[in-house]
């Protein structure tokens, strides 16, 4: 187990550590929706809306995909997460990659993205080198957050004790998983809205610079 004086930061990937929603989620959701118009046989309007809806009760279109339609995950997400040019679309926040680096303690990602993607995002923004650890879709069965199951086997694999981990995430609703769970959780967001599930809110992710004596109170198991 790390010890107890030290955080483990648990990032999201997608629109925590690069900007995903201006280009990439686009081009993801456009190719999900093609995709269940092929494998389901249904129209673009209907594809879209069974591609929401999944997305809004499970938290990744491809569980209900799974559970409902036997869908093969790996086929999914080798056809729906293809870039020809990852490096045109990709935005980073300016001086990131000093702000991870001043960050105390251990640092790995949990996304709910494939292993191929996540790692390709990494090497194209430079940022591979700065995480001990890459959790994803694929390695804990499927389980996407915010299903507690992912977070529990993240927690057994990384032998965390839950109130070292701070979770940084732009989805409140993994949040509030995680802080279900004993962990800290720090909110991207540009919301004017609070939650008791979050400890502090960022604008930017490199406002994390401004949390590194408070992480390390937390870790501690202080407030």
């Amino acid at each position: 187990m790390h010890s107890r004086q030290t955080p483990v930061w648990v990032f999201d990937l997608d629109d925590t550590l690069h900007h995903a929603t201006p280009h990439i989620f686009p081009q993801i959701n456009r190719a999900m929706t093609a995709y269940i118009e092929r494998h389901l046989a249904l129209d673009h309007d209907a594809a879209t809306q069974l591609r929401q809806h999944y997305w809004q009760r499970y938290g990744a279109t491809l569980l209900g995909l799974i559970r409902h339609h036997g869908i093969d995950p790996h086929h999914f997400l080798a056809a729906t997460h293809h870039f020809d040019d990852l490096s045109s679309v990709v935005i980073t926040a300016p001086a990131l990659t000093h702000t991870l680096k001043a960050l105390p303690g251990r640092r790995i990602i949990f996304s709910n993205a494939p292993q191929r993607y996540t790692h390709d995002i990494l090497a194209t923004t430079g940022l591979a080198p700065l995480f001990h650890a890459v959790y994803t879709v694929e390695s804990f069965g499927f389980q996407p957050k915010p299903m507690r199951t992912g977070f529990v086997s993240l927690l057994k694999k990384e032998r965390l004790n839950p109130g070292q981990g701070i979770m940084i995430e732009d989805s409140l609703a993994n949040l509030v998983m995680a802080k279900r769970l004993g962990m800290r959780t720090l909110w991207l967001t540009r919301s004017l809205r609070n939650s008791p599930w979050v400890d502090h809110k960022l604008r930017n992710i490199t406002d994390l610079r401004h949390l590194v004596g408070w992480s390390q109170r937390a870790a501690c198991g202080a407030k």
